[in-house]
C-alpha cells in the first residue's frame, strides 16, 4: 500500500469539494463525510442513511479496532446530508452502488472505486500529492490539528492512536517540521 498525504491546502481541499459536488453528489459525500468525520474509507462505505438521518453524531463500530466512535457531525455536513438523503430509505447505502449482488440486492462500492473518484478528482484538479482513500482520514486529522492549536492528545484518542509521534507522522506534521527545518537551515 502507498504512503497517502493529507489534502493540507485549503484552496486545494475546496477544489476537490467544488469538482465532486459537480460531478457527483454520492462521491462528494463520501469526500465530506471522510474530511469532516476523520473514519477510514471502510467504516464510511457500509454506513446506511439510518446511520445519519436526523443525527446529531455517527456512531460506527471500528472494522479495523474492533472498537466502538462516536463523532459530532458538524453542521456543514448535517446540510448536506439531509440535502443528499431527500428521498432516500433508511436502509439505503450512503455510498450505492449501481451494481447489485447475485440476489439482486443494494450494496456500497468498494475501496477500489473509491480510489478510482479520489484518483479522478485528484488529476481533475491537478493535485500533485499522493492520493489515496486514506488521505480523507489524514486530511480531517491534519486540519483537526491545526484547528485545536495542536492538540495531540485530542487527536490520538479520536484515531485510537496509543504514541503521538505516531499521529504527528500520520498526518504529516512530522515531515513538515523537518522539511521547514532544511529549507532554512542557512538563513
Amino acid at each position: 500500500m502507498r504512503y497517502v498525504q493529507p489534502i493540507k491546502d485549503k484552496e486545494q481541499l475546496q477544489e476537490f469539494e467544488d469538482y465532486l459536488k459537480n460531478k457527483n453528489s454520492r462521491d462528494y459525500i463520501m469526500f465530506l463525510l471522510g474530511v469532516n468525520l476523520g473514519l477510514r474509507i471502510s467504516d464510511i462505505l457500509p454506513l446506511k442513511v439510518k446511520d445519519v438521518r436526523n443525527k446529531q453524531s455517527v456512531k460506527v463500530y471500528e472494522e479495523k479496532t474492533g472498537k466502538f466512535n462516536q463523532i459530532i457531525i458538524n453542521h456543514e455536513l448535517k446540510r448536506a446530508l439531509a440535502e443528499y438523503t431527500k428521498g432516500m430509505k433508511d436502509n439505503d447505502y450512503l455510498i450505492k452502488s449501481r451494481k447489485k449482488t447475485e440476489t439482486g440486492r443494494q450494496q456500497h462500492i468498494d475501496r477500489v472505486q473509491a480510489y478510482r473518484i479520489l484518483r479522478d478528482a485528484a488529476k481533475a484538479v491537478g493535485y500533485r500529492g499522493d492520493i489515496g482513500t486514506h488521505s480523507l482520514r489524514k486530511t480531517f486529522g491534519y486540519r483537526f490539528y491545526q484547528k485545536s492549536g495542536g492538540d495531540v492528545g485530542a487527536l490520538m484518542r479520536l484515531f485510537n492512536h496509543d504514541d503521538q509521534t505516531i499521529t504527528l507522522r500520520y498526518i504529516g506534521i512530522e515531515q513538515e517540521q523537518v522539511d521547514d527545518i532544511i529549507m532554512n537551515l542557512h538563513k
